[in-house]
């Protein structure tokens, strides 16, 4: 670089220096670790008694070899936020023997430690890696490209493994295969380099290299061998493995995606493009060679692999070769064995594996093995390939089904590599590299060749379609060290000489002053004060120090050595070179840790310093217009401007912030020719802090005398010119004192340097800067860099001779601009030189006029914008297209024809791909163009706060957009949209919908609400944990819940009344006690099932506690005197066991309580183990229950086969329940074979016959029902079909409790083939419909095919059953499974084989619970046919019964001799029972009323029936059974609920206890109670049809007699209601209140074939109707603000928020009150009338806000300026004023509307004071006119009068007429004059000039330059001129005031 010499000695101050240490440092010597021991170790043993052991201890470290000081290292990087946000801190991850300390901290923040890792090994390298997490396959077959998620991890590499961390907290520890020599981190994942040792060298002739580069994707993943793919000669690609042990990877970078490496043997740097392989290239690697084929193309398959395992499998490195023989045999044998196949290949192929030594060390056992080759062409294509030949063949027979090939997953292509130097050196190998990017966003790779100081760097580039990396030559620098800085796009170079420079890609900005670093010290003292502390100087060089330089250097140096004034120091040093640097004491010696602007100096007395480079600009505005001139000025031509710019910035003791720009002006006039001496406003500007070396060095030549030019100076400056027009020098009649004009302001014109370096581009950069101040016209908030820029536009436009420009400048800025006339003559020479770039136009382009012509409906030109830099200049233009125009393409692509990109011409590329991010679609549903507009405007980014920043006339249309999407928003929009629109309820509800399930935030009450002293008996009754609230809103008026909890509590002992009769003795009485308590257990016993239906995923669990789970109580008290009842007194016989299944239930029950959405792991599970045996019951229904919530696909397989091996009954049942729920339908292989190890029939005949309990069978296979449910998988099948009709065994095996495992398989069955109906696919030859026909009425059993007929051979010796089929056992497995495979098929030839008989001869056959079942899968599967009233039930039962029985209650029977009355009774009561089942099951969970009333009738026919006298021939038993089945379809119907009708139905069964009550009859009675409050009110359940084939399994309508009973149905199988239970309470939030509320809902139902389409009004929290039947979901007003969920189009939302809690957020409209507060609106109705008569805003009260608004921000408004103080005066009327706006806008729901009404007001009242110094606020007012009387708007009104913004106040009209009025009266006081003049172009007197700038931009008056080119000079009538005037877009009413003017008579018509 040349311009060395005109370095006018600039230097660029380095910002706050700091001592810097490592913090992982002092935190490892406090870390409890080995550390601290061996430095203790180190210290020699006389220093251990000096004074300062300290100092002694550092002293003892410098003597440590190097390979000692190796063991400490860190790295920084720039700190990461989880959320994505600018975080400013660095993280650290620092390295010391077998500890890993990560920190974060800054300068500002303390750093603290994040995490510490200690390992059992050296670390070798720590490094932070994201790991690329693939989602599962399903998705992502549907949107390519789906979102892969990341994971963030932190890799500890040791000898043989590497650690992985994840920030999630996950731990992996992946086992090496062979040694490391580093890793690196790349965007897929870790890529090793394995090192090489010497034996690999000459590779031994037969054999090939081993790879030496491999690639992990996950921890998980196996580690595969890279492949990298070269040209060939011919064009022809090779792909094959990276074996060549001499390159190393000196560089990795992940975007780009790249590697660099370094040949050892050539000295060259290659830089390659790391990838994913494509599926061909794999195929290409890993293919055999065929006999043909040339080998040299593919790589035999598994040698690598083979070889890997086998060499490290070796047991040292000596050993034999017939020892790895062996192991490679034994391997082979090994590897088939099963449990071997875990996930993961790691376990099974290298975990295992011992590693030893490296790999490379056994490699010459092996010579003999030609297996091993790698057939990869790189040595010598001669030689015939080994696998051909026969013998090597025998060899691979024994290896063949060994090993796999590995599979590589990564590839690089080769991109670049260095030339060849003249000369070789060796060892020239980069010892940093990285990328840089320079001012201008060109991206250099620099790497630093340490042994011939210098940096290299190249140029690189995308190719245009982005599919591969350019690059260009390269530069060299010389350099000692360089390190990046990030932050401003430069880096930092370390020369020779010790001097630090900056630069900027490859061009020198500056050399860096460094403010810490001390003047030469010649004495020892350390020259920087610190606390010493021992381990503060150990140097850690980041390279070796004994590469000492070599001799090549010394001609290099620059300067000669100084004689070493101070020898000691000598010796310190490690370079002695590096003294040259010439008088410091301490030099730089190395650079590293650069993070963002930060970078680390290494000294050369081993301390570390931490600078930071300073930034290009801190003023928003000066960044702004570097960012525009450096899009618009060539790229060097930029970079040399910015590097300027930055010297001048930079100096040592640069400007302060409010300077910035005055040095930045004069910076950029100077660089364009100006002479900002001369220019007097520029010689004006300040600079505080010491003068920029830029500005040439007159200002600062100090003069002790003084000069008249320092008056003038004075007199001329800001502050005088501010004090003349203060009011005190009116006060004071001070008279203005006259500036003589200085002689060289006016007398010669100054001339510009036209060989400046930015002199042409001068058109360009006044365009761009004008844009730039278009630009910050739309923020508000920068109206000071406006101002400042203004003064900068007008001097430019004044010399560019642009009259347009001024005119425009002047109407902004009436003031500022007649302060300065200073001109700079440009001779005509010198505007050749310029280059006008095409897009300068003449007309100044201002946002304000374009968006008013939009406004006023006529043509725009496109508007001018620069990419990148006026982002809402685009925004707001293609917003008030979208919205105004109502062109909605406008924003849907690049929108060409409303916006005219700008760009210098090399800029291309870059654009293209900025706007593809605005390329917006839209995913929602959006129907008007307010709704697209704010979607459009979120998905680019827009937020409130930009809105309010916007200027009010701007922000308008936008607002308005937003106000009419506020009334009906789209319940699916995202939060974003939400926020914008201010709904806070909605953006809430999508914010919760964006968190994961897990953490919803309404969840359950937690139980420190509960006052626990008053219930502290009552705490352990399980039912604690409900959402109290939540059922407070739904069951309001009573206590129906405490009495739920009282009914179904089983915790506390129950009351034993009995009355001692007088002739009892004391013994019998006892007895009697024990008798009556035996009774009330069976009803004890019976209630947890209830209690868990009650409870149902009411609790989220602490995972450091156990579940709580409540016990038991058996036992009674008995009053009067309260004593204790015990059963286990002996007194009278208990059966055994009795409690065994009670407490399983009480287990599930306790289970069912915690919710699906808990966190919750293998561990927790495992820890709720109870260590007492009685508990093991209870854990067993834990197991079940978690596995029904879906749980327990999380417990571990480990844990579950140690719970299957203990072989308790129980825990076994509850297990395989438990995981085959949780895998519901999924066929899951794994679960399948767990549960057929229970299952005798599909286990292979010949194994061995395992002894499995019953129950455990029947279990298991319900289990395989529901693991395949609905797959009509065909083994499973035939199986099960067989199953059902299996005969006992002849050793009495299978003959106990044969109906449950009948049943069960007749269930599995019917969920297999659940609703297939006869398309069951491949399974016509099983005839399932006939074969289950033939079960249910009996008939010859047909021979057993298959593998079991050997064991079915020979038949039972115990049980008699003959060749014929049992019906008992057989018919109700048959009968369910064909009501399931036909279910809702309304197939009639099958319901047929189901009717009744209707013969007493029939009817004889067929026992009458039978009947129940048939007609119950009869009515299933006519499930249209099912009518909700007592006609279509009685339509069941056949003729014979309804003729011969009169009805349920009559008193006495017919007698009849050839009937069987009690036969036809029974039938009859069973019929109508099983009818009224399916009349439940049809309307479960529906509340359909007509069902109700249906079946609550015949419920108390029952009632009845039962006292009756006729009850004994129907039978007690029978009557209980049909009560007790009709309870339960009552409880299905209303099903959470709470219906009161049947809480009293279920509160009588509670109450009777005697006689028929068995065990059973308890338990149908109290799960009917359970299943009406299901879940506590939030479930109820769905009519889909696995859900009814869970309720036929739970709800099987016959009961056990007693608690242990599982003869016909096993009792575990009654939770499976869970699985039909499903979240439907919607309960609306209030969402400033975050609590529930009452709402109501509006739900629309869609049109069936029974009913057409039909709305209903709910209150909520309600219940809803099933999903699929609704089409829409609406929140009604008028409380609440509306809100819509439409279901057509998919109900996932409306499901996502149901299982989340059902909660809806809502919001209270202004002046509401909630529905608790005042249920029939009277009160509101007060709010109500004061809305209505706007003409008494005036009386309202500021106090009255609080009905209104929540807003705190609103009632500080009506604190601070509504409320009057004492004697207001005048004011009173702004006050008054005030009020009504902030009434009016409460009350119309806008209040951000309420800024805007008071800057208007501000506006007109500044304007009457005629105080206008810049017309900007009546550009606003003027668009906030055009607005409302804006076409689109007048069509929005007349669509929808009575919503708008100002539409119910006079407010408007009042401040145009305001505005009209002072114009006015400003024309008739003598304004006209200077109107006159102006429109003559002569020049106007000074004090009218800021009103007649308002006139002008009020009236739309054209330039003086427009009018002449109208020609309307010859003019003599108003008609002509407004004809000519039209094509100026003059508007009428200003014609009106311009035309006496015009015309010549300046009195006739002004108004």
């Amino acid at each position: 670089m040349s311009d060395h010499c005109d370095e006018r000695a600039t230097m660029i101050a380095a910002g706050d220096l700091q001592e810097f240490a490592p913090r992982g440092r002092e935190q490892s010597r406090r870390h409890p670790s080995a550390l601290s021991l061996q430095l203790r170790r180190l210290q020699p043993a006389p220093e251990l008694c000096s004074s300062d052991g300290a100092a002694g201890l550092v002293g003892s470290l410098r003597e440590v070899t190097i390979h000692d000081r190796h063991r400490e290292s860190w790295q920084l990087r720039k700190g990461i936020s989880d959320v994505g946000e600018e975080v400013d801190y660095d993280e650290e991850l620092y390295v010391a023997s077998n500890v890993v300390i990560w920190s974060k901290g800054s300068r500002s923040q303390v750093s603290a430690v994040y995490k510490a890792f200690t390992v059992d090994s050296p670390v070798l390298q720590a490094l932070w890696c994201d790991f690329i997490i693939p989602q599962e396959k399903s998705e992502k077959a549907d949107v390519p490209g789906s979102e892969e998620t990341l994971e963030k991890c932190i890799c500890i590499l040791q000898n043989s493994c590497i650690n992985v961390h994840s920030m999630e907290g996950k731990d992996y520890i992946a086992a090496l295969p062979f040694q490391v020599a580093s890793v690196w981190p790349s965007k897929y994942g870790l890529l090793f380099e394995r090192s090489s040792s010497s034996h690999e060298v000459p590779p031994s002739p037969p054999r090939e290299p081993l790879p030496t580069m491999f690639s992990m994707l996950h921890p998980l993943d196996e580690i595969a061998p890279l492949v990298c793919k070269s040209g060939g000669v011919f064009g022809s690609s090779r792909v094959q493995y990276v074996a060549d042990h001499t390159l190393r990877i000196v560089f990795l970078s992940a975007d780009p995606s790249i590697v660099m490496t370094y040949d050892t043997v050539q000295s060259l740097h290659t830089v390659w493009a790391l990838r994913r392989v494509k599926p061909e290239e794999q195929s290409l690697v890993l293919k055999f060679p065929d006999q043909g084929g040339t080998p040299q193309h593919m790589a035999t398959s598994s040698s690598l692999t083979a070889h890997l395992r086998s060499l490290s499998k070796g047991d040292s490195p000596g050993g034999s070769p017939f020892q790895n023989y062996s192991s490679i045999h034994s391997q082979s044998r090994s590897s088939s064995s099963p449990n071997l196949q875990s996930r993961s290949p790691t376990i099974s192929n290298m975990a295992a594996l011992s590693r030893s030594h490296s790999p490379a060390l056994g490699v010459h056992s092996f010579s003999g093995v030609h297996r091993f080759n790698f057939s990869s062409s790189a040595q010598s294509p001669r030689r015939p390939s080994v696998t051909h030949s026969p013998n090597s063949i025998a060899n691979d027979s024994f290896l063949v089904p060994e090993t796999e090939p590995i599979v590589p997953e990564l590839c690089i292509d080769h991109l670049w590599t260095e030339t060849v130097p003249s000369m070789r050196e060796k060892n020239s190998q980069a010892s940093k590299v990285f990328i840089s990017t320079d001012l201008c966003g060109q991206k250099f790779l620099c790497f630093l060749v340490e042994s011939q100081l210098q940096l290299r760097c190249v140029k690189f580039q995308e190719s245009n379609d982005k599919s591969q990396l350019i690059f260009g030559s390269v530069t060299n620098i010389p350099a000692k060290d360089a390190a990046p800085v990030e932050g401003i796009d430069t880096l930092l170079v370390l020369e020779g000489s010790g001097n630090l420079v900056l630069y900027s890609g490859v061009v020198r900005v500056g050399k860096v002053f460094i403010p810490g670093l001390p003047a030469p010290s010649l004495t020892m003292s350390n020259p920087m004060p610190r606390p010493s502390t021992p381990l503060d100087s150990v140097s850690t060089p980041s390279k070796p120090l004994n590469k000492h330089l070599g001799p090549l250097e010394e001609s290099v140096l620059l300067s000669p050595v100084p004689e070493l004034r101070d020898s000691s120091k000598l010796h310190d040093s490690p370079y002695v070179e590096d003294c040259t640097f010439q008088q410091l004491g301490t030099f730089i010696q190395a650079l590293r840790d650069p993070v963002h602007n930060r970078v680390t100096l290494e000294l050369s007395n081993n301390t570390m310093v931490r600078i930071s480079i300073p930034e290009i600009a801190t003023s928003e505005l000066v960044k702004r217009c570097l960012q525009g001139l450096k899009a618009i000025l060539p790229k060097e031509t930029a970079v040399q401007m910015l590097v300027k710019w930055y010297n001048a910035y930079n100096a040592p003791g640069g400007p302060s912030y409010h300077s910035e720009w005055n040095l930045f002006v004069t910076c950029l006039m100077n660089m364009m020719g100006y002479n900002t001496e001369r220019l007097c406003w520029t010689r004006n500007l300040d600079f505080e802090g010491s003068l920029s070396p830029v500005i040439a060095p007159k200002k600062a030549r100090p003069s002790e005398t003084g000069s008249d030019e320092d008056w003038e100076y004075l007199l001329s400056s800001d502050y005088h010119r501010n004090f003349e027009s203060h009011p005190i020098a009116k006060a004071l009649r001070l008279d203005p004192l006259e500036v003589s004009a200085s002689r060289d302001d006016f007398s010669q014109s100054l001339s510009l340097d036209s060989s400046t370096l930015l002199f042409s581009h001068i058109p360009a950069i006044f365009f761009v800067l004008h844009l730039i101040y278009e630009e910050l016209k739309l923020n508000s908030l920068m109206g000071e860099g406006l101002r400042s820029l203004v003064v900068l536009l007008v001097q430019l436009a004044r010399d560019l001779k642009l009259e347009a420009y001024m005119d425009y400048y002047y109407r902004d800025y009436p003031a500022l601009v007649k302060t300065s006339r200073q001109t700079c003559i440009i001779d005509q020479v010198q505007t050749g030189f310029m280059l006008h770039p095409s897009f300068f136009s003449a007309e100044p382009p201002s946002i304000f006029q374009w968006l008013s012509s939009c406004l006023k409906g006529e043509g725009v030109q496109p508007y001018p914008y620069l990419p990148g830099i006026c982002e809402r200049s685009k925004l707001v233009v293609l917003s008030v297209a979208l919205y105004i125009l109502g062109d909605e393409s406008a924003v849907l692509n690049e929108a060409s024809h409303y916006l005219y990109k700008i760009t210098s011409g090399q800029r291309k590329q870059q654009m293209e791909q900025d706007d593809n991010r605005c390329n917006f679609k839209s995913s929602t549903s959006v129907s008007s163009l307010a709704e697209k507009l704010v979607l459009w405007m979120t998905s680019v980014g827009f937020t409130l706060r930009d809105l309010e920043s916007l200027p009010f006339g701007v922000a308008l249309p936008i607002r308005d957009a937003i106000y009419q999407c506020r009334e009906q928003p789209s319940s699916d929009w995202p939060e974003a949209v939400c926020l914008l629109i201010g709904r806070q309820d909605l953006s809430k509800q999508a914010w919760e919908g964006s968190l994961q399930k897990g953490k919803s935030s309404v969840g359950t009450v937690p139980s420190s609400d509960i006052p626990s002293a008053a219930e502290s008996e009552e705490d352990e009754d399980g039912m604690n944990d409900m959402n109290e609230e939540v059922m407070s809103l739904i069951w309001s008026e009573d206590l129906r819940v405490q009495e739920v909890r009282r009914l179904l509590q089983s915790a506390r002992p129950v009351r034993v009344n009995v009355v001692q009769m007088p002739e009892a003795s004391d013994h019998e009485y006892i007895e009697e006690k024990e008798n009556r308590l035996l009774q009330l257990c069976q009803r004890t016993m019976a209630l947890p099932v209830g209690r868990g239906m009650f409870t149902l995923f009411s609790y989220h669990p602490v995972p450091t506690e156990q579940l709580p789970i409540p016990k038991l109580n058996l036992t009674g008290r008995a009053p009067p005197r309260n004593t204790t009842v015990d059963l286990n007194s002996g007194n009278i016989d208990v059966p055994p066991n009795m409690a065994c299944w009670a407490s399983f239930h009480n287990g599930v029950a306790a289970g069912l309580k915690i919710a699906p959405a808990s966190q919750i792991d293998s561990a927790w599970i495992v820890y709720n183990k109870p260590k007492i045996a009685e508990l093991a019951n209870e854990y067993a229904g834990f197991l079940m229950a978690l596995g029904l919530s879906g749980h327990l696909t999380k417990l571990a397989t480990l844990n579950i086969h140690d719970y299957l091996t203990k072989g308790h009954e129980m825990t076994s049942i509850g297990l395989l329940l438990g995981v085959s729920a949780a895998k519901l339908g999924t066929m899951d292989m794994s679960i399948t074979r767990l549960l057929s190890i229970h299952i005798p029939a599909l286990l292979p005949p010949t194994s061995t016959e395992l002894d499995v309990p019953h129950n455990v069978q029947v279990a298991a296979v319900v289990g395989i029902g529901l693991v395949y449910q609905g797959t009509a998988h065909r083994h499973t099948a035939e199986v099960l079909l067989a199953e059902i009709g299996r005969p006992p065994g002849p050793e009495m095996e299978y003959c106990t409790d044969r109906e449950s495992y009948s049943l069960a398989s007749g269930l599995a069955l019917g969920m297999v083939c659940l609703g297939h109906g006869s398309n069951l696919i491949g399974m016509s030859d099983l005839n399932v419909p006939e074969q289950l026909y033939q079960y249910m009425v009996g008939g010859h059993r047909r021979f057993q095919a298959g593998m079991h007929r050997e064991k079915h051979k020979s038949p039972s010796y115990q049980i008699k059953e003959g060749d014929t089929i049992n019906v008992d056992v057989t018919c109700p497995g048959a009968t369910l499974a064909l009501a399931m495979i036909y279910l809702k098929t309304n197939n009639r030839s099958i319901a047929d084989w189901l009717k009744a008989p209707d013969t007493m001869y029939l009817l004889d056959f067929v026992k009458p619970e039978f009947l129940l079942l048939r007609t119950l899968a009869r009515c299933l599967i006519l499930w249209d046919d099912i009518l909700p009233n007592s006609k279509w039930v009685n339509s069941n039962v056949p003729q014979i019964i309804r003729e011969n029985i009169i009805s349920l209650h009559a008193t006495e029977l017919p007698s009849s001799e050839d009937l069987s009355l009690e036969t036809l009774a029974q039938a009859h009561v069973y019929i109508i029972a099983g009818a009224c089942l399916s009349l439940g099951f049809r309307f479960a969970g529906s509340e359909n009323l007509a069902a109700f009333q249906c079946l609550y009738k015949y419920a108390t026919d029952f009632l009845k029936c039962l006292s009756a006298p006729t009850a004994s021939i129907t039978g007690h038993y029978n009557l209980e059974t049909c009560l007790s089945v009709l309870l339960l379809a009552l409880a299905m119907v209303m099903a959470g609920s709470g219906n009161l009708k049947v809480l009293q139905l279920c509160r009588f069964m509670h109450k009777k206890t005697g006689g028929e009550m068995n065990y059973g009859f308890h338990l149908a009675h109290h799960m009917a109670l359970g299943l009406l409050f299901l879940g506590g009110g939030r479930y109820s359940l769905s009519t889909s049809n696995s859900s009814i084939a869970a309720l036929l399994c739970a709800l099987y309508p016959h009961f056990p007699v007693h608690s242990t009973d599982n003869r016909y149905h096993l009792q575990a199988l009654r939770h499976l209601y869970v699985l039909a239970a499903e979240p439907r309470l919607l309960t609306p939030v209030d969402v400033d209140t975050n609590s529930p509320c009452y709402a109501l809902i509006e739900v629309t139902y869609k049109g069936t074939q029974w009913y057409g389409e039909a709305t209903e009004e709910l209150m909520a929290p309600t219940l809803l109707p099933e999903l699929h039947l609704l089409k829409q979901i609406r929140v009604k007003g008028p409380r609440y603000w509306e809100l819509l969920i439409d279901l057509s189009k998919g109900t996932t939302h409306l499901q996502s928020i149901l299982s989340k809690g059902g909660i809806l957020y809502v919001k209270l409209r202004a002046g509401q009150l909630s529905y608790k507060e005042d249920p029939m609106g009277w009160r509101s109705l007060l709010a109500q009338t004061v809305t209505h008569r706007s003409s008494e805003a005036r009386a309202f009260k500021p106090e009255a806000i609080s009905a209104f608004t929540s807003d705190p921000a609103l009632f500080s408004f009506a604190d601070y300026f509504c409320k009057p103080t004492m004697d207001m005066g005048q004011k009173q009327e702004i006050l008054d004023l005030f009020s009504s706006i902030l009434y009016e806008c409460v009350t119309q729901e806008n209040p951000e509307m309420l800024p805007t009404y008071i800057a208007i007001d501000q506006a007109v009242r500044r304007l009457e004071r005629r105080e206008m110094s810049e017309t900007f606020e009546l550009w606003q007012m003027k668009l906030v006119l055009e607005f409302f009387s804006s076409q689109s708007h007048r069509e929005r009104m007349s669509r929808n009068p009575t919503r708008g913004l100002f539409m119910n106040s006079e407010f408007l009209p009042v401040m145009k007429c305001t505005i009209d009025n002072t114009l006015d009266q400003w024309l008739q006081a003598g304004g006209d004059v200077s109107l006159h003049s102006y429109l003559s172009g002569q020049a106007p007197e000074e004090s009218q000039l800021s009103m007649l700038a308002c006139f002008l931009i009020y009236h739309s008056v054209p330039t003086p330059g427009q009018l002449a080119a109208g020609g309307l000079e010859g003019s003599r009538n108003f008609s002509e001129l407004l004809l000519k005037l039209r094509r100026l877009h003059v508007p009428v009413r200003a014609l009106l005031r311009l035309a006496p003017l015009l015309l010549g008579n300046p009195q006739a018509m002004v108004l």
